[in-house]
């Protein structure tokens, strides 16, 4: 399955999920590199960003990540988290993002022909089944190969490709500098580039197009 470059595609990120994922695979995400490999797939509308702020706090580490991303071309979903204490007696905190990205893509679908979530979490299951029915493809990034698997098997049962994280990697993630060594050598892509990526993100190749006028644009 292909990204075809005449697709209206966005990304709906679950920045903790996401963060997650990708460090329980031992790398960190470069959101520049992120944007810019669906950008060169299909035509981007928007990239959304989900993540809750610990606003009471004097200096949130998730900060600095939320302004960068605010200008360079994500949109940033954000709201502050809520303290509770649960029956024990135990300080809870509560952050979840999943109602106001399923009410984007509902909003977005009928402008969008491809739409890709950045989570594993199983409560989207319905959401890639309503989005379905409108005619429109589902991609969902995750990843099975941590322990645990971060992607419910229903979520990647019911979605039209999945996308492992891992495959990503040479393509997304952070560039180390100075003393410190990549975390796994195997995320330096080897030979043709466009052979090393996943198959469903690769660029259908001339002999792949379809006859009729309605066919793909190099």
């Amino acid at each position: 399955m292909h990204f075809y470059p005449q697709e209206r595609i966005a990304l709906f990120i679950d920045g903790a999920n996401l963060y997650a994922a990708a460090r329980a695979l031992g790398f960190d995400i470069d959101y520049r590199k992120l944007l810019q490999l669906f950008q060169t797939k299909a035509h981007m509308i928007r990239a959304f960003y989900y993540t809750a702020l610990m606003e009471d706090q004097e200096y949130s580490p998730i900060r600095p990540l939320v302004d960068w991303l605010d200008y360079n071309g994500y949109a940033m979903i954000t709201k502050p988290t809520k303290e509770y204490t649960d029956a024990f007696g135990r300080r809870k905190v509560k952050g979840n993002m999943d109602i106001e990205l399923a009410i984007d893509v509902m909003e977005m679908v009928n402008h969008l022909d491809h739409i890709v979530i950045f989570s594993g979490d199983g409560d989207f299951r319905r959401l890639v089944e309503a989005v379905q029915s409108k005619g429109k493809r589902v991609t969902i990034v995750s990843t099975i190969r941590s322990t645990p698997p971060m992607v419910a098997d229903e979520l990647r049962r019911q979605c039209d490709i999945f996308c492992e994280l891992q495959d990503l990697a040479p393509y997304i993630a952070r560039a180390y500098s100075g003393p410190r060594e990549p975390r796994d050598n195997n995320y330096a892509p080897q030979g043709n580039p466009r052979d090393e990526l996943p198959q469903f993100i690769r660029r259908p190749a001339q002999s792949d197009q379809p006859d009729t006028a309605e066919g793909e644009q190099t």
